[in-house]
C-alpha cells in the first residue's frame, strides 16, 4: 500500500516563528500548505525554504483570518486540493497598540488570533485522521496570564491597559485549545489538541509599533530576553511532532521568566484552566460567527 503524504498547515507561515514551524515540519518530511495573508512574502519565504531543501513540497495558499469569508474561501480551496490533513498550526497573529476592529467590526486581535482560528479549525477538522499523531496547535502567549475574557466588553472597549486586548486574544486561544480536547475526548476521538507559546522572540509581531519604541526595545531588552525564531519554534514542532505528547498539554520555553530555553510543559494561570470560562468562550464565538462548531464522533 502507497504511504499517504504527511500534510500540515501553518498560518502566518511567510515570517518568523512561522517559517521556522515550517521549515522544521519540511525536514521532518511533511508536505506544508503555507497559509499567509500576504503572498508576495510568502512566495518569497518559500523560494528561501526550497533553496535549502529543494525536495520538498511547499504550497501557498491566501488567508486573512480577520476575515471570515476569506477563512472559508481557502478551506474550500484547500479541501478541493486534498483530503486529509495530519497537523494544523493556528500560528498566525497581530498585535496592535491601537484599536482597530476587521470589516465585521470586531477587535482585530481578539478577531485574528482567536476567532479566525476557531473558524479554521471548524471547517478542516474532519479531514484529521483518527490518530493521536493528528494535531490542532494553537500559539499562545506569555500575555495570557495578565488576561481575562471580558464577555461583557469583548472588544476591549472599557479595558485602560493597551495589550488587553492582545493578552485576552491569546488567552483564548489557549482556553480554545483545552475546550477543543475536552470535545474531542468526548466525541471519542484520538486527534489532540495542544498548546504552545514561543517565549520571547522579535518575530515581526511587533511591527506595528512605533519604531523609536522598537529601536530602543532592540537595544535593551531583545539581547536579554528573547531568543532566535528558531528556538522559538522549538516549543511549537515539539506539540505538532513528538509522539508522548498528551491532549490539553501546553508547551514553551523552560528558561529564564519562560522567555528562553529548552521546550517543555509551560506554566500558566489558574483562570486559564477554568473550563466554564473555556466552555462560554466556544458558545460565545459560535454566537460571534453565527454558526455551531460541533466535534463529530
Amino acid at each position: 500500500m502507497e504511504e499517504v503524504q504527511k500534510l500540515a498547515v501553518v498560518t502566518g507561515a511567510n515570517s518568523g516563528v512561522g517559517y521556522e514551524v515550517t521549515r522544521g515540519l519540511l525536514k521532518e518530511g511533511f508536505q506544508v500548505v503555507m497559509a499567509c495573508r500576504n503572498l508576495e512574502k510568502a512566495n518569497r519565504a518559500k523560494e528561501q525554504l526550497l533553496t535549502e531543501m529543494p525536495s520538498s513540497l511547499l504550497e501557498v495558499s491566501a488567508i486573512d483570518l480577520s476575515d471570515l469569508e476569506s477563512i472559508k474561501s481557502f478551506a474550500r480551496e484547500f479541501r478541493s486540493k486534498f483530503q486529509h490533513l495530519n497537523i494544523l498550526i493556528n500560528n498566525a497573529g497581530v498585535l496592535f497598540n491601537k484599536p482597530k476592529r476587521n470589516k465585521a467590526n470586531l477587535e482585530m486581535q481578539f478577531a485574528t488570533n482567536h476567532l479566525g482560528h476557531f473558524l479554521l479549525t471548524s471547517l478542516l477538522l474532519d479531514l484529521m485522521p483518527d490518530s493521536t499523531s493528528s494535531r490542532v496547535v494553537s500559539l499562545s502567549s506569555l500575555a495570557h496570564k495578565k488576561a481575562e475574557i471580558y464577555f461583557d466588553d469583548i472588544n476591549c472597549e472599557q479595558q485602560t491597559k493597551w495589550d488587553a486586548p492582545y493578552a485576552q486574544s491569546k488567552l483564548a486561544c489557549l482556553l480554545f485549545a483545552d475546550e477543543l480536547q475536552r470535545k474531542l475526548h468526548l466525541a471519542g476521538k484520538k486527534v489532540l489538541s495542544v498548546a504552545a507559546h514561543p517565549g520571547g522572540t522579535d518575530s515581526g509581531l511587533f511591527d506595528h509599533m512605533p519604531k523609536l519604541f522598537m529601536q530602543v526595545l532592540r537595544l535593551t531588552f531583545v539581547p536579554l530576553f528573547l531568543h532566535s525564531n528558531e528556538s522559538a519554534a522549538r516549543p511549537i514542532l515539539k506539540a505538532a511532532l513528538e509522539g508522548n505528547v498528551k491532549g490539553g498539554e501546553f508547551f514553551g520555553p523552560t528558561g529564564l521568566f519562560e522567555m528562553k530555553g529548552p521546550p517543555g510543559l509551560a506554566k500558566r494561570t489558574k483562570y486559564s484552566k477554568r473550563e466554564d470560562v473555556a466552555q462560554q468562550l466556544w458558545e460565545v464565538s459560535e454566537q460571534m460567527l453565527g454558526e455551531p462548531f460541533a466535534v463529530e464522533n
